[in-house]
């Protein structure tokens, strides 16, 4: 198949678009580069510098016209949904608006959505967190994703457009931004490599469920073909608190020093496990890499 991913030359995209090319589709990449990097995008697939909200994504759709879409690329950051949630909704929701209406001139038949589980679920009282789970985002970027798979299910029930919406828990892995607030584990890693004192937000004790960017590019793969209009968590299923992740660095890098503690910021949740059973029902996907396994290709990317 010809795929079309946005957002392929960023963390999770680049791999995603590695593992289609492995698998013997080709690729198009939709990339605005604010926060992706040129290099990551795999060099036989073509690349289009531009954002998913332009007018140009019409003709980029014509030229290419892709089997299937990758859609990755949105504005992920939790504190600048706080800060800016017009420019949140604006990428998120109306960038993916022009995305599904490309989508349907050209002719594409299945189109895979990255959400997000965590920031959708907010902080229920029964974990893990499964598909019916009460959506209660407590940031403008998770209403935002959660609005945006309402609109690609209103697309697929008035046009002939299937769709796999990947509910995603703590993404890791080689490639993720190791500054801002995004990615507790390139951010911890980066710092640590540097001799620098990481603060650990809300203590260290907010639980997470870290799942290695292989795995989650594999889930991609697997969607093109697997499920039809179905909703999925791609997860560990087990929570580990962010003083663990600092622990398990310390262990392999050296670092020995106290790190410095401070409370949540706006918008955080302080623990969220997902269960990911529907994604091996529907998908045949499980986690296959461990979390000490995918610390370890994160320490050795950032060393190079």
């Amino acid at each position: 198949m010809h795929i079309l991913v946005t957002g392929g030359a960023g963390f999770i995209g680049s791999h995603v678009v590695d593992q289609l090319i492995d698998a013997g589709h080709s690729v198009a990449v939709v990339d605005n580069l604010s926060t992706g990097v040129r290099d990551y995008v795999n060099p036989k697939a073509s690349f289009h510098e531009l954002s998913i909200g332009d007018s140009g994504i019409a003709e980029v759709f014509q030229k290419e016209k892709p089997d299937a879409v990758c859609h990755l690329a949105a504005q992920i950051n939790v504190t600048e949904s706080v800060k800016d949630p017009a420019f949140d909704a604006m990428t998120n929701i109306i960038g993916t608006i022009n995305l599904l209406e490309a989508s349907v001139r050209a002719g594409v038949k299945r189109f895979v959505f990255s959400s997000t589980g965590g920031a959708i679920y907010g902080s229920p009282e029964k974990l893990p967190a499964d598909e019916n789970t009460k959506p209660e985002p407590m940031s403008p970027y998770g209403t935002s994703k959660l609005a945006t798979e309402e609109y690609i299910k209103t697309y697929s029930r008035n046009h002939p457009l299937t769709y796999v919406i990947l509910r995603y828990s703590n993404v890791f892995g080689p490639r993720q931004v190791p500054h801002g607030e995004c990615g507790v584990c390139a951010v911890l890693t980066e710092l640590m490599l540097k001799g620098k004192q990481p603060t650990l937000y809300g203590f260290g004790e907010p639980v997470r469920d870290y799942v290695y960017v292989g795995d989650v590019a594999r889930a991609n793969v697997l969607a093109l073909d697997r499920g039809r209009n179905v909703t999925v968590n791609i997860s560990n299923g087990r929570g580990t608190t962010v003083n663990e992740i600092f622990d398990a660095l310390d262990k392999v890098i050296g670092f020995h020093q106290a790190p410095l503690r401070k409370p949540l910021r706006a918008g955080e949740v302080e623990k969220i496990i997902c269960d990911n059973g529907r994604a091996k029902a529907e998908l045949g996907w499980e986690p296959t890499v461990g979390l000490l396994e995918g610390l370890q290709n994160t320490i050795d990317h950032m060393r190079g």
